[in-house]
């Protein structure tokens, strides 16, 4: 299954905090402010100063405050901050990292899904994850699912109530 450690959702709140408040703020606000615990909070903010996603401000009216705009900080820069390059399978990372690739004709697609997902992550900005006002649409990723059916964006959705059973999965 892919997934983001907590650590990684973590940053996430505390960086789209950040987003929104637009100040420069110590780790004891920002725990204060997203409920984290203090010692997780100053944990993630040394590995996001690391990164270059924040800014470290010494002085009596030092903490930290975002490196750059929250439009030019993308899904896939907090991700790789905290969990490194995204790589779902150890030959999607790049050439020479499995032992088995000189037998194995299958990684070249996921070489390709994994640039897909980097891409879809690159494309989606801090501004993006902190805007409550506009949701994403909720999409059922259980496995369970029988059909397609387009959401009214245009998008394919895969339901279990699909309206046309031409595409039945």
């Amino acid at each position: 299954m892919l997934r983001m450690s907590k650590l990684t959702d973590y940053a996430t709140v505390l960086l789209a905090h950040m987003a929104h408040d637009q100040r420069i703020s110590s780790a004891g606000e920002l725990a204060a402010a997203t409920q984290l615990a203090g010692p997780t909070v100053s944990k993630l903010l040394k590995t996001l100063a690391k990164a270059g996603l924040v800014d470290s401000v010494r002085g009596p009216q030092g903490g930290y405050n975002l490196a750059r705009h929250p439009d030019q900080i993308s899904a896939a820069d907090i991700i790789d901050a905290l969990e490194g390059p995204v790589a779902i399978t150890e030959c999607s990372a790049g050439a020479g990292h499995c032992e088995l690739e000189s037998v194995c004709h299958i990684g070249s697609a996921w070489q390709r899904i994994n640039r897909g997902i980097r891409l879809a992550l690159g494309q989606v900005s801090l501004l993006d994850l902190q805007n409550q006002a506009n949701p994403m649409p909720s999409v059922d990723l259980s496995g369970a699912a029988r059909g397609v059916a387009h959401n009214p964006n245009g998008c394919l959705l895969y339901t279990s109530d699909a309206a046309d059973d031409r595409y039945k999965v």
